[in-house]
């Protein structure tokens, strides 16, 4: 007769579903939402133990993986900018790490049991394939993008730029590198200055601006030009920035419309 362990499927559990999380994340090139992806983890190491328990054997059933499964997408998931393509990828991987426990099993000729250098072994085999996957995928899109989280006063935004090899634009003071943002991106970190992202005019922009307990004193002019012609971009300082996780001194911010397009919502 095999036993098991409550405790034990908890944690394993718990260590399974937050990878998994972490894994999803990775792929999608999102801006890394630890505490978030504990929270679902939490949830399914719940589910897992639930289902054994005898007044809770109904949480067996398809239907309540479903759930489950959904649940914890949204927990993990939640408010990204393509949240049911996250859930998709998050529901692939764990069906990819499920398959890859069953075909290991079969090979070594055993029962798929719960054991950690099980897991850690398919977790190997299944973040190497997925990554190659993510890999051969970027290179055949033709383009490089990077994940840029800003913050300011406390708070965060997190989004997907486009990195752009031919985009010379810089502060001609300092020559510091900018960032141009689209204004949906930015509305997370300056909750309080929505109506302030949709003046489409910079000029009257940065004028708005200096009303804004956010972005007062922070907002300038610099100029550009392009293919298009020449103008006026807004930008400011943020707190601190992050590519792909790495800091980024220096680097400033603009406002632009233009810098949203297919998968990115600005341009590096």
């Amino acid at each position: 007769m095999k036993y098991i362990y409550i405790d034990s499927l908890f944690f394993l559990s718990l260590f399974t579903d937050y990878l998994l999380c972490l894994i999803t994340a990775r792929i999608c090139r999102l801006c890394l939402r630890r505490r978030r992806y504990l929270a679902a983890a939490l949830l399914g190491a719940a589910y897992s133990v639930s289902v054994f328990l005898p007044d809770l054997s109904f949480m067996a059933s398809r239907w309540m993986e479903l759930v489950s499964a959904a649940l914890m997408g949204l927990i993990a998931f939640g408010g990204e900018r393509r949240m049911f393509r996250c859930m998709a990828v998050f529901l692939a991987v764990s069906a990819t790490f499920g398959g890859a426990i069953w075909a290991l099993s079969l090979q070594t000729g055993a029962l798929p049991v719960i054991d950690l250098r099980l897991l850690i072994g398919c977790f190997a085999v299944c973040y190497t394939v997925l990554s190659i996957i993510a890999r051969s995928r970027s290179r055949a899109a033709d383009r490089r993008t990077a994940a840029i989280e800003l913050s300011l006063n406390g708070r965060h935004c997190c989004f997907t730029a486009l990195i752009d090899s031919g985009n010379c634009l810089s502060d001609p003071v300092t020559g510091a590198e900018i960032v141009v943002i689209s204004p949906g991106a930015l509305r997370p970190l300056l909750p309080e200055s929505t109506a302030l992202l949709e003046i489409a005019d910079p000029v009257e922009l940065v004028t708005a601006a200096g009303d804004s307990p956010e972005l007062a004193g922070r907002m300038r002019l610099i100029p550009f030009s392009a293919l298009g012609g020449t103008g006026l971009l807004p930008v400011f300082r943020p707190d601190s920035v992050r590519v792909d996780g790495e800091e980024r001194t220096g680097l400033l911010a603009a406002i632009s419309a233009a810098a949203a397009g297919d998968g990115f919502e600005g341009i590096l």
